[in-house]
């Protein structure tokens, strides 16, 4: 009969371990199985437990796999076929920058709520985004729902931890109606990316999708801009097109005079030949490769340079800045929300009015002075 670390006698299959634990050990049809706890109380339910689980077939058999080792099986195995190459580029880039230097070295039956915790906790205070936090806890809960569906763990640690909340997010950046002409003018004097950013702040279309855009995207017989692919860059790897980010994302634009016009424009400074390639990019580099956003901020702020030398100053902003503006414009021009959902690619219309409800304070007052009228 096994004896405590203190000479006293223990109960039949149970021993405690130097660590101080206590371990339990049940037979069932010639395996043996192994469960811990702090005490011999708290032990002998686990093995009662486990008797009950072993006879109904719900025991699970902990496993030396790593965190790391799993998370390459899950993509591998459960996500690859079922979500797009740019979703699994993203999960993979933000366990490796969040999760793996922290806890993916240890064991996959170790990590408790507590350790999820951690990691959400110093995502923080490394600043990171809150979408960014978002997601690599959509990553762990996924990884750590498919263990405990394969009888890996028992419990899934991620349902133990607490997402921070959300910091007070800044207003998306929006061009005035004064800096966008003003903008435009000088990109038009100044800049290579001109017909790019004047197409852009017309459709609101996302970076990859215009840099994506085709000449057999430009449908002149049906009066539309087909939107069906976006550009996305993996580092060593180059370029790849991608499906639209959702279903709704690929959609058609109205194609208006002027929009039609800025295409001609550019087809006129970059075609020579007489016959044009329609699978070609519309804006692209001289070695028939996408503008890169890096390209494009680099644009932007030179525009912004110049302007700042005239005497006009304006605030630096990212070419996302194009996609919130043409948005703005549209509610103050009255358009309807779900028209301006169906021409962003939003996925539903809640998400529409959260993005773009912060109109122009100027249009505020103009509102209110219409409904002031009413009373």
């Amino acid at each position: 009969m096994a004896k405590d670390l203190k000479g006293k006698e223990l109960p039949p299959g149970i021993r405690q371990r130097k660590n101080g634990r206590y371990e339990g050990r049940v037979q069932y049809k010639g395996e043996r199985y192994s469960v811990y706890a702090d005490t011999i109380t708290e032990v002998k339910k686990e093995m009662t437990a486990a008797r009950y689980k072993l006879e109904h077939g719900e025991f699970i058999v902990k496993s030396n796999i790593t965190v790391n080792d799993w998370f390459e099986t899950w993509i591998e195995q459960y996500k690859k076929n079922q979500v797009k190459r740019g979703t699994i580029i993203a999960y993979t880039k933000t366990y490796d920058m969040m999760i793996r230097p922290q806890i993916g070295s240890r064991k996959l039956i170790e990590i408790r709520g507590e350790h999820i915790q951690k990691l959400y906790n110093d995502a923080v205070k490394q600043e990171f985004s809150h979408a960014s936090i978002r997601l690599m806890a959509a990553i762990l809960n996924g990884c750590f729902k498919q263990a405990m569906k394969n009888r890996l763990i028992e419990r899934n640690p991620v349902t133990y931890a607490t997402l921070p909340k959300n910091r007070e997010e800044k207003h998306q950046r929006v061009l005035t109606k004064e800096e966008q002409e003003i903008f435009l003018r000088y990109a038009k004097e100044h800049s290579y990316l001109y017909n790019l950013f004047a197409l852009d702040i017309r459709t609101g279309m996302r970076y990859g999708e215009i840099c994506g855009l085709k000449y057999s995207d430009v449908d002149k017989a049906a009066g539309v801009i087909h939107v069906r692919r976006t550009i996305k860059y993996i580092a060593k790897q180059g370029y790849f097109e991608d499906t639209p980010k959702t279903r709704t994302s690929a959609r058609d634009i109205p194609l208006t005079t002027d929009m039609l016009e800025i295409v001609e424009a550019q087809k006129r400074m970059y075609e020579t030949r007489k016959v044009v390639k329609l699978d070609s990019y519309i804006f692209r580099t001289v070695n028939d490769t996408p503008i890169n956003r890096e390209a494009m901020q680099h644009e932007i702020d030179k525009i912004i340079t110049l302007m700042s030398d005239d005497g006009i100053k304006i605030d630096r902003f990212t070419p996302h800045c194009f996609r919130h503006t043409f948005a703005t414009r549209a509610i103050e021009n009255g358009m309807k929300p779900q028209t301006l959902k169906a021409i962003l690619g939003h996925a539903n219309l809640a998400m529409t009015m959260d993005l773009y409800s912060h109109v122009l304070p100027n249009t505020k007052a103009e509102e209110m002075e219409m409904i002031a009228k009413a009373f």
